[in-house]
């Protein structure tokens, strides 16, 4: 599987490298034909502003003495070395005047020439003549583009002539720019005339004019710009296009296909060599890899083996400190707390049966139960009866809240309710030995409980902190929402509980009862971690002679929300 992906990403490597030594070459030439093309327009941009101002010198030379203008030309004339002629020249060829002012040659045949024909033919129009001998003075025979204009003179007697203006410039600077163009070992460029399609520049001039070079300018005359193959010439090329805007000029870049080929053979080559060299390297760690990875991963399949048989007594040696070595390490710790969760589970399971039970029979309670009663005999003779009713309906609101149709869950309100009958008996029972006082806030009334987590409370505040005293009691119950948690709080000003006592009361070994043996509060406090997790339970103060506060905190669960 390496080794076909290896190959299928050489394929694909060597076809995008391909593409883009193709698309480099592309854009490579374009960048090059566009800023020679850049260059150009700007050097005929310049020859243009020159022709420009030597017109506007002769338009305005009718004010001027005629020293004055000539003055004026030859500044122009002598400011730019490429300049070989300045002329004015009559629609009939006669000379108006010229620069350099040498004689000039009879048999010109000026009128015929074709930046003449142009300028009297297209007058108030600037053209642009294809590079040719300028041959109208003696000695004098310059390679020129001729920049000519058909204008209108004013003479001193106020007439208006016809005229043409002609500026001649060395075409070796066109030359220049155009040779200095390289496009790959081969490749070169050329410029052609937009309209005729004649070539005004080939670096193998000589061999176009003899015939023995051919140039496909027909299909390089249809594009504006861009890049095309072409291989009309039995040789695969890629041309690429720019025009010349202020002169109607195409500049063809030509780069030979075989220079790009010669790079995609290397790239194949590197590639091959690539591939060879990786299927052998893949092929030897393979095989190292194979046989330094099987064995422990065979241990380490054993023991899962083992574990899946259900025998969590395993344990694996790690003698390395890689992949695997790290793999069977976390092996060892989910073994280790599957084992620890399985007893915790079964610790709790234990705990929370003893605590229903527990549950259970504080809710039957046949001591209470009979108490109550025995003091409701009590009060029925000596013709008690109001005490008589308000016990009775205590005791049944009491055991009403107690059964609460089996849930396990009922609102703060119901609970406080509960405690509140459970008190109104025993203050009886007790003869008033205490008095009691239950505050809620209103968010906290609203809010869901365990049951009967009051009572138990309240009875050992009773049993072991009032009764014992000699002093009357009191016993003060409280709801609150604290820092988003629910607080039950039962507070009495009893005997208090001593300092060893109290640190084992909710976790240590449960006492004899007659010294009363807490299995009360430690029943309430494990209900509340079974069902809600360690950070809820009771928390207890005393101090001796003082009295007790004993704190309930639960979650805050609003009734009607999620209670699971």
């Amino acid at each position: 599987m390496t080794i076909l992906v290896v190959f299928f990403v050489s394929l694909v490597l060597y076809n995008k490298f391909n593409r883009t030594a193709e698309n480099n070459t592309s854009r490579g030439n374009q960048q090059v034909i566009y800023q020679v093309a850049t260059n150009l327009e700007y050097y005929i941009r310049s020859l243009t502003n020159v022709f420009s101002s030597v017109e506007s010198q002769i338009q305005s030379g009718g004010e001027l003495p005629i020293e004055t203008l000539n003055e004026r030309l030859n500044t122009i004339f002598h400011t730019r070395e490429d300049l070989v002629t300045i002329g004015l020249f009559t629609e009939t060829g006669q000379r108006m005047m010229s620069l350099p002012s040498t004689v000039m040659r009879s048999n010109t045949h000026l009128t015929s020439q074709n930046w003449f024909r142009s300028a009297v033919e297209n007058p108030n129009h600037l053209s642009f003549s294809v590079p040719h001998v300028q041959n109208l003075f003696k000695e004098k025979y310059k390679w020129v583009v001729s920049l000519s204009k058909g204008i209108k003179l004013k003479t001193a007697n106020g007439e208006v002539i016809n005229a043409v203006l002609l500026v001649d410039a060395n075409f070796k600077m066109i030359d220049d720019l155009s040779r200095s163009v390289k496009l790959g070992q081969k490749g070169y460029a050329y410029i052609i005339d937009d309209s005729a399609g004649n070539i005004i520049y080939h670096p193998q001039q000589q061999l176009i004019y003899a015939g023995l070079k051919y140039e496909n300018v027909e299909q390089a005359l249809k594009y504006t710009f861009g890049s095309y193959f072409d291989d009309s010439t039995g040789v695969d090329r890629l041309i690429t296009i720019q025009t010349v805007n202020n002169v109607g000029w195409k500049i063809v870049g030509v780069s030979f296909m075989d220079e790009i080929v010669t790079t995609r053979k290397e790239i194949s080559a590197f590639l091959l060599w690539l591939l060879f060299f990786v299927m052998a390297f893949v092929l030897l760690i393979t095989l190292y890899m194979s046989a330094k990875i099987s064995q422990p991963i065979k241990r380490l399949e054993s023991s899962m083996q083992q574990v899946e048989r259900g025998n969590f007594d395993i344990y694996i040696p790690i003698r390395r400190d890689d992949e695997v070595g790290r793999l069977s390490r976390r092996f060892n710790l989910m073994v280790n707390r599957i084992r620890e969760l399985m007893n915790q589970n079964i610790h709790e399971q234990e705990a929370k049966r003893k605590s229903e039970l527990e549950v259970l029979h504080s809710q039957i309670h046949p001591h209470f139960l009979y108490n109550t009663l025995n003091s409701v005999v009590r009060l029925a003779g000596t013709g008690k009866n109001e005490d008589v009713i308000t016990m009775i309906t205590s005791l049944s609101r009491f055991f009403r809240i107690s059964i609460s149709k089996g849930e396990h869950i009922i609102t703060v309100a119901d609970e406080l309710e509960h405690v509140r009958n459970y008190l109104v008996i025993q203050k009886m029972r007790y003869k008033n030995k205490f008095e009691y006082d239950v505050i809620a806030d209103d968010e906290a009334l609203k809010c869901l409980t365990l049951k009967l987590v009051l009572q138990p409370l309240v009875e050992n505040a009773i049993y072991h902190g009032i009764e014992p005293s000699a002093d009357e009691g009191f016993i003060t119950i409280s709801a609150r929402i604290i820092d988003g948690k629910l607080c039950l709080q039962v507070k009495d000003d009893g005997l208090g509980i001593s300092e060893d006592r109290l640190c084992g009361l909710l976790t240590g070994p449960i006492r004899n009862l007659e010294e009363g043996s807490g299995i009360g509060l430690r029943n309430v406090h494990e209900r509340i971690r079974l069902n809600y997790g360690e950070e809820y339970g009771l928390r207890i103060e005393s101090e001796r002679e003082e009295g007790t506060l004993v704190s309930v905190w639960l979650p805050c669960l609003p009734e009607g929300g999620e209670t699971k």
